[in-house]
């Protein structure tokens, strides 16, 4: 009988064969206990599958028993699999019985029956058994079997160090899908005693919650009454056992976080019985939070989300101002450190999650205004930045921004559920409390106004401009008088706004005005929707620019009575003021016109100096009136006769000027429209234009920059005491303290260093004071004396610091100055990078070329700070991706043709002069861009026409023409360039230039390939070194590869090319000695590879070529002494060698090997001590006693090694010197003319006891070298007849002769290795 042991358990019989039927349906519950979800699955389809289509009984039951059994199974994951496997086959097959397979169940996994040791996988597969019926569907409708199962669940509760819960919350599952009738006939008598004892344990406790809620007809109050003596579950004396068995829940449920289902069951049923505001009051707030437990706090919190949608707006109020808000507020609070568990996202989940579903106006506005309320001295708890308000209906939305507006003006601190936490309430003693939390409330409110327009919420037109109208005036003006023209100004404020206020304000406004900036188009109207399409950002549904709304705002508070601002403009700000509205009102008459784009650039510039008046008015006028003068250039109808002036800039010049005094400030607003305004005016730039900017990024012009950094820097100041969210100061402060720490140690370790002008005051002091007496004055000073010496000592000492602090001030400054001018440096390259992206046919390209590459060159030599490292790279990829590899280029270069090629040759030499292979690089790069420009322009002039091609060749490739096209190159000049630097790249032996340079340079540019073809072959052999010639057979390689290359030439010129290739390489591998040196080894590869193709086109092409001489150079390569026994060159070598007809000879070494090996293994002894050793070391201790070695037979005395084999050192006797006996029986295999030696396997045990006659004869030579080495006294003596004189002599020879064995080994390895066998063919 067949038996196989699977994940399942124990034995399987199987009479009828079904194992026999085949591997594929075993595999299925191999597959079913696997650990992979997917792989479960798979296997549980396809053992359906199986099953419905084989329709056979036998295999049905064996998949029963095979299922029952891995209910109980260890593997991990394999319990699951099997109970969902057996409920998919009870599902398909209704026909089985499910009380026949419980009693399957029952008697496999008896727990009665069952070891000790095995009673918890018993209990669980009893429990996944029942599991598995539930699971099939069909429990429910079989009341004899939800009967039994019941039963039994109740049964395996008892076993809760196994189960835990286990059973309970399957109890529960299975009674919430039973019908009420089927409860009431079959459950409730076996259930009741579980109800009556409910307020034992949380889990009875929840089964009579489930129950009430699913079967109310059942479980009346009158049932109630009779189970426990209440007709109600949550009443003032249930309260406190409640709240003990909540707080256990709770304890259970930590590891989970989250509610428990008991807690919520119990909330859902005290809403029911009308008994919430009890179970609220007396359970929740003083009786669960009275335990200062984090798990049941947090269960305190989940449950206050959790009732969100099921109460009423009374219940809402109720619960949200009360102690668990409160105490979650104190939480949140509380929990600001990075490493404490907070909250606060997860109740954000909860609202949410409440406001998405809800859709009562009055509940949604209910719970945003509590959570806004909750406060801590004054700041609410809830974060200002929330997206909570997405969520919010467009009505309650507005309702909630009217809240918001009012609680600004009039703050209501007693409708606050305000906190503070210990650390305040100790620190508040000497603070106007009401005005500070007025304050913070205030600032919280203007940045939840600001956040509300940029959030994703459904929002009107007329909400955006409400907001942003209320921020505007609060941050520059204040109301004088009531007045109902103005919104903002119709209600007084009651606690007038102060300076901090005001400039809190103004931050979070221009913030705003940034997302205005960006704001996508609202609105369901079709221009809305078009405008949409277009990607435009900024403009309201009827195309107006939200700033210029704002800007009318504006205008029509200052021509107001009923306000001022907060700033007053004078007389002269306030005309700049008019001149700006009217410049814009007058480029709005022109926007149709044909220069939009430069009217539009002026107008969203003029529009936020405008607004920046608001704000820094001094610093605003000189941008602002330069910006008016401007534009009245720029769109004057006499521009041509300006042109003449050249010292005059032109309106783009200043343009220029002015976007990089603005890119200077840290706004990202202004320099977000800085850099569109450049977009749109980059069609008018100028070369002087250009250059203003090529000059902040030149390395030797830092000078020019200090206004813009000084700019940069105040404004920096002023923004992080601000804190405004619009500025990014908080980058470069960062990088300055990261720098500043760096540098601290340093400085005081040079101020240590007393310079020599104070030694010779302090001198001067003393001498007055006549502390430094010589041996002449012996009196001492007096307390006076002393005194005012102290007082000048002190003096000097102070002066001294102070000079020490200015010197450490000043290296700060230029230190902090030098971090900002490459911050500057780094956004003035968005405009270079927006110039070469925008502009990339404007002839103006070229002249950035030079400015980049000094820039890459400067970083390259400079520091590694990250700072610097950002700018490096950023400049190369400017120079990379929007230069080199652009493929839109300047297509007029009639004036420019000889700029351009003295540029190429200017750009070449410099990279062939560089040190520095990264930087010349670069500049290579750029001469293939401007050989790309030249190429591609195509002009009457050209120096040279396209290289005539024979007609053979023309008529196979029509893209010859193509290829073969200049342009405007000038091909001579530009060859003699490249030859140039191609000779020096073959000839110096420090070159920055690389081989992948030239690759380049033949793959881009085809047409180069013919004029610098023959330096290549001469460099095979007229290289510098070695690696440049490997060099020049690489570059010949790839070139010949090329098939651009043959339509330029003849046949006769490609097979004189082919000729003179090969005749090169075979003299370079004549030179070839010994390959040990790696360059050697490299020049053998190259040539070997270079020859590969050589020989490949003669064959192919059928050329006629003579290689008899190679022929013999690569025969002679094949010995010892040529390329060794390189792998690589092996192979490269047999790749050539096939061309000319030869074949590498087969290893027949490997046959006879195996069974040597195994004969050696056969007669091998563990354990056993070779002969040779006992016979080494008898001689050894012979030796010792005075007495000579035993004679060989030939009469010979035995060989040095012999004699020294019982000396082996431990690395020897294991193999890892060259002496040892594995190495010996390693080298007894080596062919020597192609056959092997064979040894006798006493040979290859004993380690050389039965020695072959050759050997024997060798070492006799040996020993008669020795003896003449040695001299007369090595003659051997008779043992008996030796005295003690001779002891000492002989320990002198055994000196000697260990120095001669250690020679002799030297050589004997030396020899081996030279009759090292070679490839033979």
């Amino acid at each position: 009988m067949a038996e196989l042991e699977r994940p399942g358990g124990g034995a399987v019989a199987d009479p009828r064969g079904v194992l026999r039927q085949g591997r594929a349906f075993l595999d299925f519950f191999w597959d079913i206990a696997r650990p992979e979800q997917e792989v479960r699955l798979a296997a549980t389809e396809n053992l359906l599958r199986h099953l419905r289509e084989g329709r056979k009984d036998d295999e049905l039951k064996y998949s029963l028993q095979r299922l029952v059994e891995g209910l109980g199974a260890t593997r991990k994951a394999a319990r699951p699999g099997f109970s969902l496997a057996l409920a998919q086959v009870l599902q398909a097959f209704e026909e089985i019985s499910l009380c026949t397979v419980l009693e399957q169940v029952k008697e496999k996994h008896n727990l009665e029956k069952v070891k000790k040791k095995l009673v918890r996988n018993a209990a669980f597969g009893n429990f996944f058994g029942v599991m598995a019926l539930f699971q099939s569907g069909r429990l429910v409708k079989d009341q004899n079997a939800l009967l039994e199962s019941i039963q039994l669940l109740q049964q395996l509760a008892h076993h809760q160090a196994h189960l835990r819960d286990l059973p309970c919350k399957a109890l529960i599952d299975i009674v919430s899908e039973v019908p009420e009738t089927v409860f009431q006939e079959v459950l409730f008598g076996i259930l009741q005693s579980d109800l009556a004892s409910a307020f034992t344990s949380p889990e009875n406790l929840h089964l009579l919650l489930v129950g009430m809620q699913k079967f109310p007809g059942v479980l009346k109050p009158k049932n109630l009454k009779k189970l426990f003596g209440s007709p109600t579950v949550v009443n003032e004396e249930n309260i406190p056992r409640l709240v003990e068995l909540l707080q256990s829940a709770a304890k259970t449920e930590k590891k989970d976080k989250k509610l428990p289902s008991v807690a919520f069951d119990l909330l859902q049923v005290s809403l029911k019985e009308d008994a919430f505001e009890l179970f609220w009051k007396e359970g929740v707030e003083n009786g669960l939070l009275k335990e200062k437990s984090g798990p049941v706090s947090y269960m305190c919190y989940r449950l206050l989300g959790s009732a969100l949608p099921l109460l009423s707006l009374d219940q809402l109020q109720m619960v949200l101002k009360g102690k668990v808000m409160q105490h979650y507020g104190e939480h949140v609070v509380t929990t600001q450190l990075p490493d404490r568990f907070k909250f606060a996202p997860e109740m954000e989940g909860y609202i949410d999650e409440f406001l998405s579903s809800c859709d009562d106006l009055e509940r949604q506005l209910a719970v945003m205004i509590c959570f806004s309320t909750l406060t801590n001295q004054g700041y609410p708890v809830l974060s200002s930045s929330s997206r909570v308000v997405r969520h919010l209906q467009p009505v309650a939305l507005q309702k909630y921004v009217d809240w918001l507006k009012d609680m600004f003006l009039r703050p209501d601190l007693d409708c606050c559920l305000d906190f503070s936490s210990n650390r305040q309430k100790q620190n508040q003693e000497n603070v106007n409390i009401a005005h500070h939390k007025i304050g913070r409330l205030r600032k919280w409110i203007i940045h939840r106004l600001a956040n509300i327009v940029e959030s994703p919420a459904e929002k009107e037109e007329s909400l955006v401009m409400d907001v942003s109208r209320f921020c505007f005036f609060h941050a520059f003006f204040e109301t004088k008088k009531k007045t109902s023209q103005i919104c903002e100004a119709n209600v007084l404020p009651s606690e007038p706004l102060d300076q901090q206020a005001h400039s809190v304000t103004e931050n979070y406004f221009f913030g705003l005005l940034q997302t205005l900036n960006s704001l996508t188009v609202l609105g369901d109207t079709a221009k809305a929707a078009a405008l949409r399409e277009k990607h435009i950002h900024g403009v309201t549904a009827d195309g107006k620019l939200w700033i210029f709304l704002l800007v009318e705002y504006a205008n029509k508070l200052l021509s107001s009575e009923h306000v001022k601002a907060v700033k007053p403009f004078t007389k002269g700000q306030r005309d700049a003021w008019e001149r700006t509205l009217q410049s814009v009102k007058n480029l709005q008459k022109k926007e149709n016109k044909s220069d939009s784009a430069k009217v539009v650039a002026f107008q969203q510039l003029l529009l936020l100096m405008a607004i920046h008046l608001f704000k820094n008015p001094s610093e605003t006028m000189d941008v602002l009136s330069d910006l008016l003068n401007c534009m009245e250039r720029a769109f004057s109808k006499e521009p041509k006769k300006k042109k003449t002036d050249n010292t005059e800039p032109g309106w783009v010049e200043v343009m220029v000027e002015i976007l990089l005094s603005l890119l200077a400030q840290p706004s990202l607003l202004i320099r977000r429209i800085s850099k569109s305004v450049f977009v749109r005016i980059c069609p008018n730039l100028t070369k002087r234009g250009l250059q203003l900017i090529l000059d902040v990024l030149d390395p030797y012009q830092e000078q020019n920059e200090e206004s813009a950094v000084v700019v940069m820097e105040e404004s920096d100041k002023k923004i992080k005491s601000a804190q405004d969210a619009d500025e990014e100061g908080s980058e470069d402060s960062s990088d300055e303290s990261d720098t500043e720490e760096e540098n601290d140690s340093g400085d005081e370790e040079k101020n240590e260093e007393v310079d020599d002008d104070f030694r010779s005051q302090l001198m001067n002091v003393l001498q007055a004071g006549n502390a430094l007496g010589g041996d002449e004055s012996d009196e001492e000073l007096d307390d006076e004396a002393m005194m005012a010496l102290d007082k000048n000592i002190s003096a000097l000492f102070a002066e001294q610091q102070k000079r020490i602090q200015a010197k450490k001030n000043e290296k700060d400054r230029m230190r902090k100055e030098k971090i900002l001018r490459r911050d500057f440096k780094i956004k003035v390259l968005d405009l270079v990078e927006v110039f070469l992206t925008k502009q990339s046919d404007n002839p103006l390209v070229f002249d950035i070329i030079e400015p980049l590459l000094r820039v890459i060159e400067q970083c390259m030599s400079s520091d590694s700070d990250k700072q610097e490292v950002d700018f490096l790279q950023k400049t190369a990829n400017i120079f990379k991706n929007s230069l080199c590899r652009t493929k839109q280029y300047c297509k007029r270069l009639d004036a420019l043709q000889e700029d351009l090629h003295a540029f190429v040759e200017r750009l070449v030499k410099k990279a062939c002069k560089h040190t520095d292979s990264s930087v010349a690089l670069y500049y290579f790069s750029a001469s293939l861009f401007l050989l790309k420009v030249l190429r591609g322009n195509t002009s009457d002039k050209s120096s040279t026409p396209p290289t005539p091609l024979p007609e053979k060749q023309s008529n196979t490739i029509p893209q010859a023409c193509q290829v073969s096209s200049t342009g405007c190159l000038d091909m001579e000049r530009v060859t003699v360039i490249y030859q140039q630097a191609l000779t020096q790249f073959l000839t110096k032996r420090n070159s920055a230039l690389t081989s992948s340079m030239f690759h380049d340079l033949f793959t881009r540019f085809p047409i180069m390939c013919k004029p610098l073809v023959d330096i290549l072959v001469k460099s095979i052999t007229a290289g510098a070194r070695q690696h440049q010639q490997a060099q020049a057979c690489l570059l010949l390689q790839k070139v010949l590869l090329l098939r651009e290359l043959k339509p330029f030439m003849t046949e006769e010129e490609w097979e004189e090319l082919i000729r003179e290739s090969i005749s090169q390489v075979t003299e370079s591998l004549k030179m070839v000695g010994k390959c040990i040196l790696k360059a050697e080894k490299e020049k053998v590869a190259k040539s070997l590879e270079l020859l590969n193709v050589l020989l490949k086109t003669v064959t192919e092409e059928k050329l006629c070529v003579n290689l008899t001489e190679l022929d013999k150079v690569l025969v002679a390569l094949n010995q010892p002494e040529g390329i060794g026994n390189s792998a690589r060159l092996d192979s490269l070598y047999w790749n050539v060698m096939r061309w000319l007809n030869y074949t590498k000879p087969k290893k027949e070494k490997t046959a006879n090997k195996p069974a040597q090996e195994a004969e050696t293994l056969k007669r091998k002894k563990k354990g056993f001590l070779p002969e040779t050793k006992k016979r080494k070391n008898r001689k050894k201790s012979i030796l010792e006693n005075g007495v000579a070695p035993v004679a060989s037979e030939d009469g010979e005395p035995a060989a040095p090694e012999e004699q020294l084999l019982g000396r082996e050192t431990p690395k020897q006797r294991k193999g890892l010197m060259p002496g040892s006996s594995k190495h010996k029986n390693q080298n007894r295999g080596v062919k020597e003319n192609g056959l092997a030696m064979a040894g006798s396997g006493e040979e290859a045990v004993n380690g050389g006891d039965a020695v072959v006659d050759k050997k024997k004869k060798k070492k006799k030579k040996m020993s008669r070298k020795r003896k003449v080495d040695v001299g007369n006294e090595a003659e051997q003596v008779p043992a008996a007849k030796k005295t003690k004189g001779n002891i000492s002599q002989e320990t002198q020879q055994k000196q000697s002769s260990k120095a001669d064995q250690q020679k002799q080994g030297k050589a004997k390895k030396k020899r081996k290795e030279k009759k090292t066998p070679v490839q033979q063919e």
